[in-house]
Parts: C-alpha cells; structure tokens; sequence
C-alpha cells in the first residue's frame, strides 16, 4: 500500500488531470511532436506484441493508446487513478465499438494489488511519464510480476533526471527549468489547473536495478533527446527542414549512449524470466 503522503499526492494529481480530461485531447490533437511522441512508442511497443496479446495500461488517460492498440486486434485493460479521465474514455470506448476490446478500473499503480483483473497480461505498458508521479516507484515494479505472463515484456515511457533540452534552457536564463530535473530526490512541484502535485525523475539505472532478479532488458532508447520536447510549442511548423533533420537523427540514435537516456524521455522495455 502507498503511504500517507504518496496517497495525498496521487489524489491531488488525480484530481488535476481529472479537471483537465474534459479539454486533454483537444491541447495536444494538432501538436506534431506529440504524434511523433506517439508513434515513436506505438512502434517501440508493437516489437513485442504477437496477435491476440492482453496489456495492462498504467495511467490510461483518456486512452487514446488504448484506443489505437484495440483498433489492431490487442485487448487492453485501461487503468487510471483519475475518474475523470476513465469517464472520458468510457465515452470514447462506446463511441468507437471498442467494448470487446477495452476494460476499464479506477485504480492506482501503487495498488495494483487491489486491481479486479489481475491477468496474467503480455504486456505491461505505461506511457509519458505517468510513473513519475510516485516517489515510490520501487513498489510500483516490484508488483509487476505476478500481474505478467512467464516471458511477458514491461514498456515504462519515463522522465530521467538529465533532460539535454532542459538543462540548455540554461542558456536563456532560466535556471529553474535547466535545473529541476537534478532535484529528484525532494520530487519537484508540477501544476494543473490551479492543482498543484509532485513529481520524481528516475534514471534507467533505478528500474533495471530493481528489476534485474526477474527481469532482463530487452531494449532502450531515447525520445526528444535530439528532437525538441512538446512544450517547445510550434517547432515543427517554424523550422520544418530541421525537424525533419533532428528526426532522422533521433531515430539514428536514439538507442545509443548517451541519446538513449538524456533525453525528455526514454523508454524501456524489460522481459520476465
């Protein structure tokens, strides 16, 4: 069980995103590194799908994910601690058919334990950064294994504690930024909505140490490490030639060090013994 203050915190991050999830889609619908966000991890993720395939999604949002997954065949099991964006999704579900392939519950990724539909699942999946909302991280992965398949695969999209963006941010005198990620150890206060949460950045290290009994690491690689984070707003359409640039760089590299792990995010998928 999450302690006291992780409780606290999960709830005031719910309640942020939930205030948010009537308007979430429409923020980031015509942000093209956003998609690019996303097709990056879709790819990353489809490696280790095989047909017929059941995840667990972490921090589902208003799934749109879960969305794209059930339009390929897979089933998905959304969770997510924020009724509002569950309500979203449900709506999205009915609308697209997608009953037969989507189940819902409202449950935190620190209780998982608690969760009705327990599996065993294929995969393990948790996208943008959903995790980082937890100073607890260590017990999040250590309940990923009976929830999983022998031989099931963990795909965790996280924020490190370096960030090259960020920390260049230091050039145009904003300091707190460059530097915030370097604070993870207290967690750095994010807001929402007038709603105010805290969140921790955790290296690959921390994951494969924690997980390296049971678990061995399959792959890792970068994601807008070369490629501008999102909140860069409108870069894509301002330097169109260097973005595609930077992107074709990103995608040489992005599973080489040092790009694989300074980046906004990295993601990283890890296979049960």
């Amino acid at each position: 069980m999450p302690s006291t203050i992780q409780q606290v915190n999960e709830q005031l991050a719910a309640g942020a995103f939930s205030k948010q999830s009537a308007i979430f889609d429409e923020l980031y619908a015509g942000n093209t590194i956003v998609q690019y966000k996303r097709e990056r991890v879709r790819a990353h993720v489809e490696r280790y799908l095989t047909p017929g395939s059941h995840i667990l999604e972490l921090n589902a949002g208003t799934g749109e994910d879960a969305l794209y997954f059930a339009s390929r065949g897979f089933r998905v099991h959304a969770t997510d601690i924020s009724i509002g964006m569950q309500e979203v999704l449900a709506g999205k579900v009915q609308a697209a058919g997608a009953t037969d392939h989507i189940t819902q519950e409202v449950c935190s990724f620190t209780s998982l334990e608690n969760m009705t539909r327990k599996g065993p699942y294929d995969l393990i999946f948790s996208n943008f950064a959903g995790l980082n909302c937890t100073d607890e991280l260590d017990k999040v992965l250590r309940s990923f294994g009976p929830l999983l398949k022998p031989g099931g695969v963990v795909t965790l999209v996280v924020l490190p504690r370096c960030c090259l963006w960020e920390t260049m941010l230091v050039l145009k005198g904003k300091f707190s930024t460059a530097f915030r990620r370097f604070s993870a150890g207290r967690g750095v206060t994010a807001h929402i909505e007038g709603e105010y949460f805290k969140c921790w950045y955790y290296d690959p290290s921390y994951i494969t140490k924690r997980l390296r009994h049971s678990f061995s690491v399959l792959s890792m690689e970068g994601l807008c490490t070369l490629v501008p984070p999102s909140y860069i707003e409108h870069f894509a359409e301002r330097y169109p030639k260097v973005y595609r640039w930077l992107v074709k760089l990103e995608s040489r590299w992005k599973s080489r060090w040092p790009w694989r792990s300074i980046g906004d995010y990295y993601i990283i998928s890890l296979k049960r013994s």
